[in-house]
C-alpha cells in the first residue's frame, strides 16, 4: 500500500528531502489531511471514466488521490521547483501527466483534445491558489471548454460570493458571472489546520455544475457584464446612479436609462444587489436595444 502524500510526517520528508521553500508569491498551501482530499474527489463524482484537470498541484497530494479513481489527470503547475518533485512522489500513477505552465497562459482546450479523447466527461479539480481563483475560473467558463464542472478548494468568502443570492452582501457581479455558466453550492468548510503553512483565513470547497445553457438567454452577453458590473460598481448607489455614472454617455442618456429601467418593471432606486440574474437580463436586453451602435 502507498503512503499518502498528504499527511503532515509525509509531507515533512517530502519538502525536507528536496530542500523546498514555500513561495508567498505563489499561494502555495499545501494539505495534509487525507480525509479532505478524498471528500474533494467524492464531491466532484470521479470515476474511471473521467478525465481531470488539477491546477495547482503542489507536491501532488490532490493528484494522487485523483488517479486512484479517475481515467486520465492532467495537472498544471507553474512553479518548475516542483516539477521534479512530482515525478517522484506520482511515479506510482501511470495515468498522470504534468504540465509546467501557468494556467492562466496555457492553452486548456488543446490540452483536453490530446489527452481527454477517451473520456466520457472532463471535471476540474484542485486546490486553487488564492491570489488566482477568480480569473482562472472565470478563464475556464468563458472559454466555454467542455467541462461537466468545477470542484475547488478556495477562501472561504471568495465561495460565499460565488453561491450568494440576490439581496444579501455578498452577491455581486462574480455571484452572476459564475451562476450565469453554472450550478453554484458550497459543499464543505474546510479549516487552516490541514494546511501547511496555515493560511490567514478559512477555506471552502465549491461545486460548479456547468449548464448546457447559460441560465438567461441575452442578445449581447459582454454587453450583459458590462451592466451587472456598472450596477455593482459602488454598492450603496441605486442601479439608476451606477448606470449613470459607469456606463459610456450615461450622464446624456440619463432620462433614456430611465425610461428603460420603467418600460422592464425595475425601479431604479433599487440596488444592484437586489436584482435576480433574469432581471439583469432583461435590464441589458431593453438598454442594448435602446442605445448599441451594433445591433
Amino acid at each position: 500500500m502507498i503512503k499518502d502524500i498528504a499527511t503532515p510526517v509525509r509531507t515533512k520528508a517530502i519538502l525536507e528531502k528536496y530542500g523546498f521553500s514555500f513561495k508567498k508569491s505563489l499561494g502555495q498551501n499545501f494539505l495534509i489531511e487525507p480525509n479532505v482530499l478524498s471528500r474533494i474527489v467524492d464531491h466532484a463524482e470521479v470515476t474511471e471514466s473521467t478525465g481531470v484537470i488539477e491546477i495547482g498541484p503542489g507536491i501532488g497530494a490532490l493528484t494522487e488521490h485523483l488517479a486512484r479513481r479517475a481515467k486520465k489527470v492532467v495537472a498544471f503547475e507553474i512553479d518548475q521547483r516542483l516539477i521534479p518533485i512530482l515525478k517522484d512522489t506520482l511515479s506510482p500513477y501511470e495515468n498522470v501527466t504534468i504540465i509546467n505552465e501557468d494556467v492562466l497562459e496555457a492553452d486548456v482546450s488543446k490540452a483536453i483534445t490530446e489527452h481527454f479523447s477517451d473520456c466520457e466527461e472532463i471535471m476540474v479539480v484542485a486546490n486553487l491558489p488564492y491570489y488566482v481563483t477568480t480569473p482562472i475560473i472565470m478563464k475556464l467558463l468563458e472559454e466555454k471548454l467542455p467541462l461537466k464542472g468545477i470542484v475547488v478548494m478556495l477562501q472561504k468568502e471568495v465561495a460565499d460570493r460565488i453561491a450568494a443570492k440576490p439581496s444579501t452582501k455578498e452577491y455581486g457581479s462574480l455571484s452572476i458571472a459564475v451562476q450565469y455558466y453554472t450550478e453554484a453550492k458550497t459543499v464543505m468548510t474546510v479549516p487552516k489546520t490541514v494546511f501547511v503553512p496555515q493560511p490567514n483565513v478559512d477555506s471552502a470547497i465549491i461545486r460548479l455544475l456547468v449548464r448546457e445553457e447559460p441560465i438567461v438567454a441575452v442578445k449581447n452577453e459582454s454587453f450583459f457584464f458590462e451592466i451587472v458590473r456598472a450596477s455593482f460598481a459602488q454598492r450603496r448607489k441605486t442601479i439608476l446612479n451606477n448606470l449613470v455614472h459607469f456606463l459610456a454617455n450615461g450622464k446624456e442618456l440619463k432620462q433614456n436609462i430611465e425610461e428603460t429601467l420603467t418600460s422592464v418593471e425595475i425601479d431604479g432606486r433599487r440596488r444592484g444587489e437586489s436584482l435576480s440574474i433574469a432581471e439583469f437580463a432583461r435590464l441589458s436586453d431593453a438598454l442594448y436595444e435602446a442605445f448599441s451602435k451594433d445591433k
